[in-house]
């Protein structure tokens, strides 16, 4: 019995069969294998003939479980090791052509637009913009609480004028401390809690800075004029004569706002120059202290996380050392009847050599902090030349000095009279100078102009905001026109608005930002607003206007909506079409994409055009993507016959396969910043076209 139970698995080898024990651990097997004592008294096997080749063939066959030294015994045969190198050279392959592909779309990949060429830049006048403790004051906490109608407008910047420690002689333009923030807008927690707002929200935010000059009550002009150690300097000084007793100036220069630029100071005995109010004394610019003082000033603010500055009054920075009488306009006058600015040519007082070297060293120290990943810092110019746009352009820098990101461009405020043809000036003016690959802005209010609906009139703010928001490049709105807010009456801003004498500002525009139709107009909770609120406040609010789809604001939101999404308003072409005295007419196009947006803007009277005699190829119809007048937002117009009213704007979309910037007809009609091409296969952006 026993000799045929141990013969019973050779019996099942024979048969072809394999006992598979790589799933079961006999323990018993294993304790009888190591229990030699027993050897002797087992019996002795019959011996069976097995044929050798049948049993090596069965072992060696593969089965599920195999230990690694059977495995070992297959790795070599060639049906496995094959396959196995051919996968390995296919994943080595797939590696390299996908290192090779992310390094040729990196390479090929236009630049991203920065975070202050994505979005359009929201300016407030913080004391106008809402009062958070009742004082009749905006305040920083007033911004706080209204940073969801920053992000509500589809807009991701702010930009805050000054708001340093000041007596508020120019409503806070000379600083008494650039460390300090001025009580009347909170305090230095306040700032900080403000600017943590701002970021979490994912906002950014520029500040003002004026380096020109500070306040007569600075530290530093007070050791200045009794002569203390490294201050002694820090301002222009230059000895006067007096006769009669009056003093005569050194010069004719005269200052901004009118009369001698020089006045006399009774405690060091000699003139200091001002370029503004006598009350807001010129650095010397040249002293390398003062230069590295506002450098200081810089390094401060850009700790506490501030995204960037805008630069104003830099022109002014440096004055010829000669002191020669400036030219008069007209050569006849005399110079005791010379009291204005304008009656003189500044030749010695603006725009001096060394300059753009001080300007250079601004953005040195704002790149230092620039070069964590996304924390780039945004340095602009604001600076209106009016006639000379190339000395505007400068601030630009040159091909390999950088200096500002864009010179603040007021062309389109500056304009002496509204119609199409003026427009087409303004814009093509500023698009032909800029130099290549540089980028472009546009304002169209700002706290020394008047509103868009007291200066050319309230049917005119939506083609006006719509042709800020379609042009190419970075659009700047000032708070309030939106909503088309208007200036307030000049009778009713008087001397005890500005809290210290008279000044020589401009307040109308500055009135409080109207939130709702409440008393003051939501501004404050206090009896009363430092300026008054405009009367129209009940009808021209962020509350009303946010519930009407036909408002002002609905076609804000709309444009800036459209300008974020559509990719030929970000980035594109913009081609001039046409312009008369009524209409300005240009596209916004993209190397390979199909879809074209083309605005008709009415700033005339009511206007007949025939686009298709103009545009060749152009489709016989188009579509109204947004209209001023609502409700033909979705109509089919045809291109031969395009009517427009008085104010009134369109955004027409259409498709073409022969984009107008390919036109031999319209070479040196077109312009783009940032080029990039469209890849519909791909969806994706390139540079080489």
């Amino acid at each position: 019995v026993e000799v045929e139970a141990r013969s019973l698995p050779m019996e099942l080898s024979e048969k072809g069969g394999v006992e598979n024990n790589g799933f079961v651990q006999n323990e018993a097997f294993e304790d009888k294998e190591t229990d030699t004592s027993s050897e002797e008294e087992m019996p002795k096997t019959c011996s069976v003939d097995v044929d050798p080749v049948a049993v090596e063939e069965t072992v060696l066959k593969p089965y599920a479980g195999m230990p690694k030294e059977v495995l070992l015994q297959f790795s070599s045969q060639a049906c496995y090791r094959v396959p196995r190198e051919i996968l390995f050279w296919l994943i080595i392959a797939g590696s390299v052509a996908l290192v090779c592909a992310t390094i040729a779309i990196i390479a090929l990949s236009p630049k991203c637009l920065d975070w202050w060429q994505a979005s359009p830049i929201y300016q407030i006048y913080p004391r106008s913009f809402k009062d958070s403790n009742m004082d009749g004051n905006g305040d920083l906490k007033g911004i706080q609480e209204k940073l969801d109608h920053i992000t509500y407008l589809n807009i991701k910047t702010v930009w805050i004028t000054s708001f340093f420690k000041s007596p508020l002689k120019d409503l806070g333009y000379g600083a008494e401390d650039f460390y300090d923030i001025d009580p009347i807008f909170g305090s230095m927690r306040d700032f900080e809690n403000l600017i943590a707002a701002i970021h979490d929200k994912g906002l950014k935010v520029i500040m003002d800075l004026i380096p020109n000059h500070t306040s007569d009550r600075h530290r530093w002009f007070q050791l200045s004029r009794n002569r203390t150690g490294k201050y002694t300097d820090y301002y222009i000084w230059q000895d006067c004569t007096q006769a009669a007793g009056s003093v005569i100036p050194p010069n004719n220069w005269v200052s901004v706002f009118g009369n001698s630029s020089w006045q006399f100071d009774d405690v060091r005995k000699q003139c200091y120059f001002h370029q503004f109010g006598k009350e807001q004394p010129d650095l010397n610019f040249r002293s390398l202290a003062v230069q590295q003082e506002i450098q200081d000033i810089i390094k401060f603010w850009l700790g506490k996380g501030v995204d960037g500055f805008s630069f104003g009054a830099v022109k002014f920075l440096l004055e010829a050392t000669h002191l020669r009488d400036e030219p008069p306009v007209k050569k006849s006058q005399s110079g005791e009847n010379i009291t204005a600015y304008s009656q003189l040519y500044h030749d010695y007082t603006t725009t001096q050599v060394g300059l753009h070297d001080i300007i250079r060293g601004f953005r040195h120290t704002m790149n230092q902090f620039s070069r964590e990943p996304g924390r780039y810092r945004f340095m602009g110019t604001d600076d209106d030349e009016k006639e000379d746009i190339e000395a505007t352009m400068m601030y630009y820098g040159t091909t390999f000095i950088q200096e500002a990101d864009f010179p603040f461009n007021f062309n389109l405020i500056n304009m002496k009279n509204l119609s199409g043809n003026s427009i087409f000036e303004a814009v093509d003016l500023w698009m032909k100078n800029m130099p290549a690959g540089k980028w472009p802005n546009w304002a169209v209010g700002s706290p020394n102009a008047a509103r868009i609906s007291t200066r050319i009139g309230r049917e005119y703010v939506n083609v006006v905001n719509m042709l800020l928001l379609t042009l190419p490049g970075t659009p700047v709105t000032y708070y309030g026109e939106e909503i088309g807010m208007e200036n307030i009456v000049s009778e009713s801003v008087s001397e005890e608005h500005v809290n210290s004498g008279p000044v020589v500002v401009t307040l109308p525009e500055k009135s409080p930002m109207q939130w709702d139709g409440e008393v003051n107009a939501g501004f404050t909770e206090g009896n009363s607003s430092w300026l008054p609120v405009n009367s129209d406040y009940q009808s021209v609010n962020v509350e009303i206007q946010s519930t009407s789809s036909n408002s002002t604001l609905s076609l804000y939101r709309a444009l800036t909506s459209l300008r974020n999404n559509e990719l030929p308003m970000n980035r594109g072409w913009m081609c001039h079409i046409w312009n008369d005295s009524d209409v300005f007419v240009y596209v916004r196009e993209l190397d390979g994409l199909d879809r074209v947006f083309m605005m008709v803007l009415n700033f005339g009277q009511e206007s007949t055009v025939d686009l298709k005699a103009i545009v060749p190829n152009l489709p016989s119809e188009a579509v109204i993507r947004l209209s001023t007048h609502f409700s033909n937002a979705g109509e089919v117009v045809n291109t031969k016959l395009i009517k427009t009213e008085m104010g009134e704007g369109l955004v027409l979309e259409y498709k073409t396969a022969k984009p107008v910037h390919t036109m031999e007809a319209f070479q040196g009609k077109c312009f783009v910043a940032e080029k990039a091409c469209y890849s519909k296969a791909l969806n994706l952006l390139y540079v080489n076209c």
